[in-house]
C-alpha cells in the first residue's frame, strides 16, 4: 500500500489529481459501465516517471497523455484494496507541472461500487435501475483513481442511458439531450459538473425511471413513482434543516440539495452524495419521525463533504461532527431536550456496537488502525457516537454552546474543501481556545482517541423525555407474568415515536423477556403492525431475545424486503444465534444473497460465520 493511506496504492504528495472527465455509457445489458475517465494532475514532486492509481476489477482498454500510449503495469490483487496500476510516463516530470491521463475502460459486472437491478427488483416493474455506494474505498471499482478521501477534485461528467431512463449524479445537471446510439436505439446523454472540490466516495451515480417533486426553493425529491409523493411529504421539513445548518456551519456550497430515495436493497439509512442525498426506503414512516436522517446528511454538507477526515483512521472526524451538528439542527427545531434525548439514547448503540466488537476490540477505539484492514470491517456506531460523546463532553467542559459553536464554524471555515487529520483538529482546538489551555490539558486525550470500550467521561445529559421511557423499561423488565395484566394500551398514549424507540431499546438491552411478556406486549402495543422501521426493529430483536416463535417468521421478512445493514444485520446475528432460527436465517440469507447489495451480503456472511 501507499505510505500516505493504508487503503490506497497511490501517492498524491507526488501528484494529485485535481480534476476529473468522466464519459461513461451505461451498459443494463452486461452490467458495467464503458467509456473513458481523463484525470488532470498537479505535479508536487520533482522527478516523478510514473502514476500509481488504485483500481478494482477495472478492464483498462488504453492509456495515454493526449499524445501518446502509455505502458501500465498491475500489482498483486487484494481482495478488498484491489490492484495497484502504475503508469509509467513517457519522461519524468517535475514540481508544478500538469499532467493529464487519459484512461479508456470499463467496470466488470460484479463492480463492488454498483448494484444492479432487474425490472423485477424495481417498484414499477417496468424498467431496470442501477445506482452506486462507493464509500469506503469501492470509487475504485467505478474508475481508476487515487481512492483516497485525502484528495478531493472537482469533476464533470457525461452519461448516456437508454431511453426514457434518468441519469443522475451527485452533481449539478448541465443539460440533456436525446439521440441514438449505434444500434439505432433511442439514448438519452446527461452532463454534470460538480465545482466543489470532491473526495472520490462521493463520486455518485443513479440510473433508473425516475420521477421528482419539489420540496423547497433549492431541493427536489427524486425516485420511483410509486414513493415520490409519500418521499415529498415524509422530507417537506428540508428546507427548515438547510436553513439551521447554515446558522451553525456557514453558507451552503453545493447549490443544490436533493433527496433521492432508493430501492429497499441500500445497504445505509443515507449517504451524503453532495447535490444528491441517497437514502432508504425505510425512512418513509408516514409521520416524519425518522427525519433526524435527513438532517444528518444535510450536516455532512459542512462535516464530511467540506470538510473531510484525512483517512478512514480519522472517521470520527466526520461521522462525530456530523451527528453533533445534526443534533444541534434538530434542537432548533423541536428544543434542546430532543438533543439531550437523542444523545443519550445513543449510547445504547454505542454499548451495542462495542459488546458485538469486544470490549477491548481495537474497532471501539475512536482513533483506528487499518493496515491490510478493510473500513467496511470496521464500520459500526463507534466514530458516530464515541465521536459525538467527546464533543459533547467539551462542550460543557469549555462553556455551553455559546463558546463552543463558534469553534465548530471555525473548525468548517479553517478546513473547508480540504481534509484533516486527528491532529490537525486537536491542534486548532488548542489554538481557537488559546485561553483555555489549562482545561484542555485536563482532558485524558489518549484515552479518548487510543482507548477501546465506553468513554470514561459521558455528559450528564437532561433525562427528562427519558424518564417516562425507562420507567415503563423497568416496570415490564421486573414484571412477573402474573404482573401482565397491570399494564394499559394507554401507556403509551403520550409517547413520540422517539421515546417508543427508547423504550424498546431499552427493554432490548436488559435481561430477556419471556415470550408472553412479547404476547402481552404485542395485544396492548401492536408493535408488529408499526410503519416505523425503527420501532419494527427494535420489537423483531426484543421479541427474539425472549425467545418468542411468533417473530421469527416477520423478522425473516424484514431482513428480505430491506438491506439496510443498521437493521439486516443484528437481525442476522440475533437469528443466527438462536437455535430455534439459525437454519432458517442461512436459507433466508441464501435465497435473497443475489438481490442484496455486495456489501451486506459480505458482512452478513461473517455474520452468521458461515
Amino acid at each position: 500500500m501507499g505510505k500516505y493511506d493504508p487503503t490506497s496504492y497511490s501517492d498524491p504528495t507526488a501528484a494529485k489529481i485535481q480534476h476529473i472527465n468522466i464519459d461513461w455509457t451505461v451498459d443494463f445489458e452486461r452490467t458495467l459501465l464503458s467509456g473513458s475517465v481523463e484525470l488532470l494532475f498537479n505535479v508536487l514532486q520533482d522527478d516523478v516517471s510514473s502514476i500509481t492509481l488504485d483500481t478494482k476489477d477495472l478492464h483498462i482498454k488504453k492509456i495515454s497523455n493526449g499524445q501518446t500510449e502509455l505502458k501500465y503495469s498491475f500489482g498483486d490483487k487484494h481482495k478488498a484494496f484491489g490492484l495497484a496500476l502504475t503508469i509509467t510516463l513517457p519522461a519524468p516530470v517535475n514540481k508544478g507541472a500538469e499532467l493529464t491521463l487519459h484512461i479508456e475502460y470499463e467496470t466488470s459486472s460484479n463492480a463492488s461500487a454498483l448494484q444492479w437491478l432487474t425490472k423485477e427488483q424495481t417498484a414499477g416493474k417496468m424498467h431496470p435501475y442501477m445506482f452506486s455506494q462507493c464509500q469506503a474505498i469501492h470509487a475504485r471499482s467505478l474508475l481508476p483513481c487515487q481512492d483516497s478521501p485525502s484528495v478531493k477534485a472537482t469533476y464533470s461528467s457525461k452519461v448516456t442511458v437508454q431511453d426514457p431512463l434518468v441519469a443522475l449524479m451527485s452533481a449539478l445537471q448541465c443539460w440533456d439531450k436525446s439521440g441514438k446510439n449505434e444500434k439505432g436505439e433511442k439514448v438519452k446523454t446527461y452532463k454534470f459538473t460538480q465545482k466543489v472540490p470532491t473526495p472520490s466516495y462521493l463520486i455518485a451515480i443513479v440510473v433508473g425511471l425516475l420521477e421528482s417533486r419539489d420540496i423547497g426553493p433549492r431541493s427536489k425529491v427524486w425516485s420511483e413513482r410509486e414513493f415520490v409523493d409519500k418521499a415529498a411529504h415524509e422530507f417537506a421539513e428540508t428546507e427548515k434543516m438547510l436553513a439551521a445548518g447554515e446558522e451553525l456551519g456557514g453558507p451552503y456550497v453545493w447549490g443544490q440539495y436533493d433527496l433521492l430515495v432508493l430501492p429497499p436493497s441500500f445497504p445505509y439509512g443515507g449517504m451524503e452524495n453532495p447535490c444528491l442525498t441517497f437514502v432508504t426506503p425505510t425512512l418513509l414512516a408516514g409521520d416524519r419521525s425518522l427525519a433526524n436522517v435527513i438532517a444528518h446528511e444535510i450536516a455532512h454538507s459542512w462535516t464530511g463533504n467540506l470538510v473531510t477526515n484525512h483517512t478512514w483512521e480519522d472517521f470520527w472526524l466526520n461521522e462525530g461532527h456530523t451527528v453533533f451538528l445534526e443534533r444541534k439542527i434538530m434542537s432548533r427545531l423541536n428544543g434542546e431536550k430532543t438533543r439531550h434525548f437523542d444523545a443519550f439514547n445513543g449510547l445504547s448503540s454505542l454499548r451495542y456496537s462495542i459488546e458485538t466488537f469486544g470490549e477491548t476490540s481495537p474497532y471501539t477505539k475512536l482513533v483506528i488502525k487499518l493496515d491490510d484492514v478493510d473500513p467496511d470491517d470496521s464500520f459500526s456506531s463507534v466514530p458516530y457516537e464515541k465521536g459525538h460523546t467527546l464533543l459533547f463532553y467539551l462542550e460543557n467542559l469549555l462553556g455551553g454552546p455559546s463558546v463552543f459553536e463558534p469553534f465548530l464554524l471555525s473548525y468548517i471555515n479553517k478546513f473547508k474543501f480540504k481534509s484533516v487529520s486527528t491532529s490537525q483538529w486537536k491542534e486548532h482546538l488548542y489554538e481557537f481556545f488559546n485561553d483555555k489551555r489549562a482545561v484542555l490539558d485536563s482532558v485524558d486525550w489518549d484515552d479518548w482517541f487510543y482507548s477501546p470500550g465506553m468513554p470514561k467521561n459521558i455528559p450528564d445529559y437532561d433525562q427528562t423525555l427519558v424518564k417516562e421511557c425507562s420507567a415503563l423499561a423497568c416496570r415490564w423488565a421486573k414484571a412477573s407474568t402474573s404482573d401482565l395484566s397491570s399494564f394499559k394500551s394507554s401507556d403509551l398514549d403520550n409517547f413520540s415515536s422517539r421515546q417508543k424507540m427508547a423504550f424498546l431499546g431499552e427493554l432490548v438491552l436488559k435481561d430477556p423477556l419471556t415470550p408472553q411478556h412479547i404476547d402481552a406486549m404485542e395485544k396492548l402495543y401492536h408493535f408488529s403492525s408499526s410503519g416505523n422501521s425503527e420501532i419494527k426493529f427494535r420489537w423483531l430483536r426484543l421479541g427474539i431475545r425472549a425467545c418468542a416463535k411468533c417473530v421469527i417468521k416477520p423478522a425473516l421478512e424484514m431482513v428480505a424486503t430491506q438491506g439496510r445493514m443498521k437493521f439486516t444485520r443484528p437481525l442476522y446475528r440475533d437469528l443466527g444465534a438462536w437455535d430455534e432460527s439459525r437454519d432458517q436465517a442461512i436459507e433466508c440469507f441464501k435465497q435473497n444473497k443475489p438481490a442484496m447489495h455486495s456489501t451486506t451480503a459480505g458482512l452478513i456472511e461473517k455474520d452468521l460465520k458461515i
